[in-house]
């Protein structure tokens, strides 16, 4: 079985609708997905899902608990179902550019010491482009993203830790460093943050697999008690956020893909500017 994507649901179907067609579009049909509902879906949503289910090219499954079990515990619910898998965590207000799955997947097939890799994201904190720590509007044209990003070497470099619009999780790395920390953690960004930071102190890396885009409105929201959580088990970790934040490593990389970006979508501006005249019809005299 190839790399699994895992959508936990949420409440905002319009949302969800909007990341449901990105995966259609952006990712391989017959890719296993998997929207697990830990009993927040209404009807709406519910809806949303139901048409989708009957008419995507994905192959998707969807199941709903009948009483929550809190996110967390829910997540980690379907990472030990997936076990021996690589698996995605897609927020599900995500919206993937094209062929995003498959440079993540490359991503982790061009260094074994890879744990974690996150691509690019418009509010993606240290994975943010085109700022850094700042979000912006959702690319207009993910077709030219994903061709810029494409065109990018291969680099990865390092990340403080994964970032949470889009994850996707070695399985070896994933069983070695153990299951999310329900007990410590309400919301399974926080919870995935922690066991990429373990995944990282058995030697595995948090990469960023800058040849993939993955848009969101906005950042993920941590729970009360969630950084402060974070801050005790890891001391080091947010000194170390705040440094790659002012020091900005990946600036020359971001830039570079601005350079790209603006060059995939120019061929389509200047084609719209100096298009011909279409010739005038024929005298039908």
């Amino acid at each position: 079985m190839g790399t699994i994507v895992l959508l936990p649901i949420a409440v905002d179907d319009s949302a969800l609708d909007r990341c449901l067609a990105a995966l259609d579009a952006g990712s391989p049909p017959g890719t296993p997905v998997w929207l697990a509902d830990d009993g927040q879906a209404g009807p709406r949503a519910q809806a949303v899902i139901e048409h989708w289910l009957a008419h995507t090219p994905l192959r998707a499954e969807y199941t709903r608990r009948a009483r929550p079990i809190g996110e967390v515990a829910h997540l980690d619910e379907m990472l030990r179902a997936c076990e021996g898998s690589d698996v995605v965590v897609l927020a599900p207000d995500a919206v993937p550019a094209p062929g995003w799955l498959q440079q993540l997947d490359a991503c982790f097939a061009r260094d074994a010491s890879i744990g974690s890799a996150t691509p690019w994201c418009n509010a993606g904190e240290t994975a943010a482009w085109p700022r850094l720590g700042e979000i912006d509007p959702v690319p207009e044209n993910l077709d030219a993203m994903a061709q810029a990003c494409a065109a990018l070497p291969s680099l990865h470099p390092e990340l403080p830790s994964a970032v949470t619009h889009a994850v996707l999780l070695r399985a070896n790395a994933r069983r070695k460093a153990g299951g999310l920390d329900m007990h410590s953690y309400a919301s399974w960004n926080a919870a995935l943050v922690d066991l990429s930071l373990r995944m990282a102190g058995l030697g595995w890396r948090n990469a960023l697999c800058e040849n993939a885009f993955v848009a969101r409105e906005r950042e993920a929201q941590a729970q009360d008690g969630d950084m402060e959580a974070l801050g005790t088990r890891w001391p080091a970790w947010q000194p170390r956020l705040a440094g790659f934040l002012m020091g900005d490593p990946l600036l020359q990389l971001r830039q570079d893909l601005q350079r790209l970006h603006q060059q995939a979508i120019m061929p389509r501006s200047q084609g719209d500017l100096f298009a011909s005249p279409a010739p005038p019809p024929e005298s039908s005299v």
